[in-house]
């Protein structure tokens, strides 16, 4: 049989299976790309402007480690800078996901072994996802393209962006195609192939911030820093896409290679045994709790740390690197929420990484699902465990390590900040702060995605993410394209007090608790009394 026979029939099953998940990825990425054009060109109308920002851009190793170089002073070649590091890792991000589900998730849940039975050659999954990630790709870059026109942005440069964009997203899924075949589970699999992504961007960052007498070849190793390198908008260097569509080709085809050499069920990497007898820590659900999740939260504190200190750091003179005018410094309060333009920076930055601590919290929350769904609660609620207090466990973890993360990123941009500006006792304690009053809110996604794993099981993975997207697009889009106050009244961050420099009122804090609080319990209150599976 041939190896990859039925690889169609399964990757329109995974385009059915993914028909909400895909169309979500591909809009917010389309629509936040567009967006960005589109403010650029009503921010920066003239040359002068814009030159004013590549000159302050120039002079901040900090803003260059987050965003990239900037290659060229004209609304698409600021587009690109803003926006072309995070879409190209985003991407990426997409097509892990995809890739690792359709495989290694699959195959862990045991319907690749029911799927095989049937006339399906052996390589047929791994060939599936891989095409349903570039077909997503592919579709996110001519959308992309045409989103960019549609503001008014010059064609060629739209399409090299946009295919920038997908190539890197065609490279990850190549890696995570790999990450698939060496880990046994699919979360050590999409820790593999996010852990290679985090590389990748920490390469790019690197190479932009060494400056002209500094390695800015480590850019040149990276997939995102190949997106960059494109320079659409700024000579659209078309023969670099070359490299990540080989990278993708090479890296796919030792996937197939792996593939061929395990066993199913099985990655190549063997699981490392436990101890045949556990430790006394081990002995309450909370506890269990806390020694699954404490390794995916020390990752996520590590990577807040480290963007809330490069965020943090670029505030330093965010006044002449933003341009002085006042169509520019309107905008950013509008996120901001206050009249200085530093203060007005750092509330989005706190505004954004307590999205990302939401974003934690969503999934520690969904391991509850992923326990139950691979069938490890049964033992655990067959011994004198009751259902409230192992999902209360995880719902605990999931409060406390969110909380961690936030004081990470405001200790991050606390550090960063303070450290530039020469005032770090002071920066420190404000920034945590600030940090910290974004929690009841990531709180309320986290209930969202409780509430649903207590009462609808089946959507709660799916409705969870949705919960943040739609609290996500509708905080930082919303002030943008003027939406209605009542539509952006609905994501829980925009009661959150706009700190630093905002007033701090405790009712909405107060009110965003309790709905927390509210939530969760709803979410008990459907596991009692449904069925376990």
């Amino acid at each position: 049989m041939n190896a990859v026979a039925g690889a169609g029939t399964l990757a329109r099953l995974a385009v059915r299976r993914d028909r909400i998940m895909l169309p979500a990825w591909i809009y917010v990425l389309t629509a936040a790309m567009a967006g960005t054009g589109d403010s650029f060109k009503s921010l920066y109308k003239t040359l002068a402007s814009r030159e004013q920002v590549a000159a302050g851009t120039a002079h901040n190793p900090a803003v260059l480690a987050l965003t990239g170089p900037l290659f060229g002073t004209s609304v698409g070649a600021l587009t690109a800078w803003k926006y072309g590091a995070f879409a190209a890792a985003a991407a990426g991000l997409m097509s892990i996901f995809i890739v690792i589900r359709h495989t290694r998730a699959d195959e862990e849940a045991g319907r690749l072994e029911l799927v095989g039975s049937t006339a399906v050659g052996r390589r047929a999954a791994l060939a599936a996802g891989v095409l349903v990630a570039a077909g997503a790709n592919c579709v996110l870059a001519v959308l992309m393209a045409a989103g960019l026109i549609a503001v008014g942005l010059p064609a060629g440069g739209a399409f090299a962006l946009g295919l920038a964009i997908a190539s890197c997203g065609l490279v990850f899924a190549a890696v995570a195609a790999v990450a698939a075949q060496l880990a046994a589970t699919a979360r050590g699999a999409r820790g593999i192939a996010i852990g290679v992504l985090g590389g990748a961007f920490v390469l790019q960052s690197a190479g932009a911030a060494a400056g002209a007498a500094g390695p800015q070849w480590l850019s040149w190793l990276s997939p995102v820093g190949w997106a960059l390198q494109v320079r659409a908008f700024a000579g659209d260097r078309w023969l670099v896409l070359a490299l990540p569509l080989a990278a993708a080709v090479a890296v796919t085809a030792a996937a197939a290679a792996m593939a061929a050499r395990r066993d199913l069920g099985g990655g190549l990497m063997p699981a490392r045994p436990g101890p045949a007898q556990a430790a006394a820590s081990l002995r309450s659900p909370l506890a269990l709790a806390w020694r699954l999740q404490r390794g995916t939260l020390v990752g996520w504190v590590a990577g807040v740390l480290v963007a809330g200190g490069v965020t943090g750091a670029a505030a330093k003179g965010i006044g002449s690197l933003l341009g002085s005018g006042a169509q520019v410094r309107g905008a950013l309060a509008r996120l901001g929420g206050q009249s200085g333009v530093t203060s007005a920076y750092l509330a989005a930055v706190m505004g954004i990484l307590g999205l990302a601590a939401a974003a934690y919290a969503v999934s520690a929350v969904l391991r509850l699902r992923s326990e139950e769904s691979a069938q490890r609660a049964d033992p655990v609620l067959a011994a004198a465990v009751g259902r409230s207090g192992w999902a209360a466990s995880h719902l605990i973890v999931a409060a406390a390590g969110t909380a961690v993360v936030l004081a990470a990123a405001g200790l991050g941009a606390g550090l960063g900040y303070g450290l530039r500006a020469d005032d770090p006792g002071t920066q420190v304690p404000r920034l945590l702060g600030a940090a910290l009053a974004q929690l009841p809110a990531a709180l309320v996604v986290a209930g969202v995605a409780a509430a649903l794993f207590g009462l609808l099981p089946r959507s709660c993975v799916s409705g969870g993410w949705a919960a943040l997207a739609l609290a996500a697009l509708l905080v930082e889009l919303g002030p943008t394209f003027r939406l209605a106050q009542w539509a952006q009244d609905i994501s829980p961050f925009t009661h959150v007090p706009k700190l630093p420099g905002g007033a701090v009122t405790a009712g909405p804090l107060v009110w965003l608790t309790l709905v927390a609080v509210v939530l969760a319990a709803a979410g008990l209150a459907g596991l009692r009394r449904r069925d376990i599976g």
